[in-house]
């Protein structure tokens, strides 16, 4: 009995702080502040040059895959795009960081942006030099990361994918090359056309890549071609 009374009069000292804050918080306003550390935990392919300790920095790509390579298994992320290319023995001028989306998930910046941050702390990171691409899905996360941080940033190469209108004042200051077939029938090529008309109006100048004809997948063919790498090269945060 006499430890119960001695728990509940503990109980009662350690709410009544709480309750008299509540009291003097009632019919007004004061400045609060939540803070929490929230554990980011995302699996990646990392792929450095091979003459990686030649140099002091390195530009890095981050690819952002389709959603049918969500999961857990990152052979998955294999399937398309860079990380296939290095699969099969291409050789990058770029760290490429291939992170892997959660099963029933889509991408969300914070993850990304946090995965980057480590990048950079750990690696011979150009922080200038930090370029995004992605195919369906992931080029909605590109879009979507690009209006995210849009000063973190030196290129956005989104393949197939769309965004928000509204978001193009925010980047239109950062060179945007972008890719889409037009007899896409599971992302629409309006989609990106309208952020490419977006983007004009508040007076950028980005590229647009349309293959006539070609259906969903525009990806296989963009990311076979030289250019987009040299052209992504080229680019430094502004």
């Amino acid at each position: 009995m006499q430890q119960f009374l001695l728990g509940l009069i503990l109980c009662l000292v350690a709410i009544s702080p709480l309750v008299a804050e509540e009291a003097d918080n009632v019919g007004t306003q004061k400045p609060s502040r939540f803070e929490a550390k929230v554990p980011v935990e995302l699996d990646y392919l990392l792929y450095l040059p091979k003459d990686y300790e030649e140099k002091d920095s390195w530009p890095l790509l981050l690819f952002l895959h389709g959603a049918g390579e969500r999961g857990d298994n990152l052979e998955l992320v294999k399937k398309h795009g860079p990380p296939k290319l290095i699969a099969n023995g291409h050789e990058f001028p770029f760290i490429v960081a291939s992170p892997q989306c959660p099963k029933n998930s889509r991408w969300v910046p914070t993850p990304l942006m946090a995965l980057i941050s480590d990048l950079e702390s750990r690696y011979k990171v150009d922080s200038d030099r930090i370029y995004v691409t992605g195919l369906s899905m992931g080029g909605f996360g590109t879009w979507s990361l690009a209006s995210y941080a849009p000063d973190r940033f030196a290129a956005i190469a989104p393949i197939c994918g769309g965004g928000e209108r509204w978001t193009a004042k925010q980047i239109a200051h950062l060179p945007v090359w972008t890719f889409h077939g037009t007899a896409d029938r599971a992302v629409p090529v309006e989609r990106t056309e309208v952020m490419v008309e977006a983007l004009q109006r508040a007076g950028s100048n980005p590229k647009l890549t349309l293959y006539p004809d070609v259906g969903h997948d525009s990806w296989t063919q963009t990311y076979d071609n030289p250019k987009l790498y040299e052209w992504l090269l080229e680019q430094t945060r502004k």
